[in-house]
Order: structure tokens, then C-alpha cells, then sequence
């Protein structure tokens, strides 16, 4: 079993790999509608309502507190996904540990949209199509599974 100690040291990693490349696609479809900044912004809308879903423009109030809340709340997951995966031996091959990344992805995703409240949501939902939704998680298990194996090569 692993301790909360290391799976705190690895969801640390694997939660920020997860926040970086999941927020760096939420820019990339944000920008092809035309708003890079727009989903980001609009994951600050637990602080501040409503305005925030329609905020456009880069802003150190939006954005900011958006990627902030993005990326401690994708460490928070890392942390589990750890505890839950991390002293298991498959999880050191790439392919359980994708699997297990995917697994965590699907069972936040899960949380998110439906057991959260609406103002505790992710909010980008409100200014991406759900393909795009998709590929975000994606993003997020890639970052996961990569943070993962990176901690177990140590």
C-alpha cells in the first residue's frame, strides 16, 4: 500500500503534468474559437459567478485564479489516482499505467459533472463542445500516466 506521503510526492508530479497539458488544450481549443483564455477563465467561476463563463480576455483575476484552481484540483486527483494505483507492480508498464490514468480520468470527470454542484464545476463546460471536453481529459490521464511512470523510473 502506499503512503499518503508518497502518493501526495508522486500526485504532486502526476497532478501537475496532468494540470499543464489538460490546461494547455483547454488555450488550444479556447484559441480556435477564438478566446485562448476563455476556458480557463471560466474554471474561476466557483469565485466569481457568472462573469467568468463570459470572460474572454487574459486577466490575472480570471485566468490566474482559473489555472490556480485547475491545477491544485488536478493535483487532488493526482493524489488519489496515486494512493489508489501507485504500490501496484503493472502500474510501472505503460500500458496498465495508461490504463489506470484513463480509469482516473473517467472517475473525475464523473465527480465533476455529476456529483458537483453546478458552482463547483469545472466550468469550461460552459465554452467547449464535448469532444473537446473529451480531449481534455485525455489530456489529463496522458498527464497522469506520464507523471506516474516518471515518479516509478526513481
Amino acid at each position: 500500500m502506499t503512503t499518503w506521503k508518497d502518493a501526495f510526492r508522486e500526485g504532486l508530479v502526476s497532478g501537475s503534468l496532468a494540470a499543464l497539458l489538460s490546461a494547455g488544450y483547454l488555450a488550444v481549443a479556447g484559441w480556435r474559437r477564438g478566446h485562448p483564455a476563455a476556458p480557463v477563465n471560466a474554471v474561476s467561476h466557483w469565485i466569481f459567478g457568472e462573469r467568468a463563463l463570459r470572460e474572454d480576455d487574459a486577466s490575472v483575476a480570471y485566468t490566474a485564479s482559473g489555472y490556480v484552481t485547475h491545477h491544485a484540483a488536478s493535483v487532488f486527483w493526482g493524489v488519489l489516482h496515486a494512493k489508489a494505483w501507485g504500490a501496484r507492480p503493472e502500474a510501472k508498464q505503460p500500458l496498465a499505467a495508461a490504463a489506470g490514468a484513463v480509469a482516473a480520468a473517467g472517475v473525475a470527470s464523473f465527480v465533476d459533472y455529476q456529483l458537483t454542484p453546478k458552482r463547483l464545476t469545472p466550468g469550461f463546460e460552459h465554452r467547449l463542445a464535448r469532444p473537446e471536453m473529451t480531449t481534455v481529459y485525455a489530456f489529463f490521464a496522458l498527464g497522469l500516466m506520464a507523471g506516474s511512470l516518471l515518479m516509478k523510473k526513481r
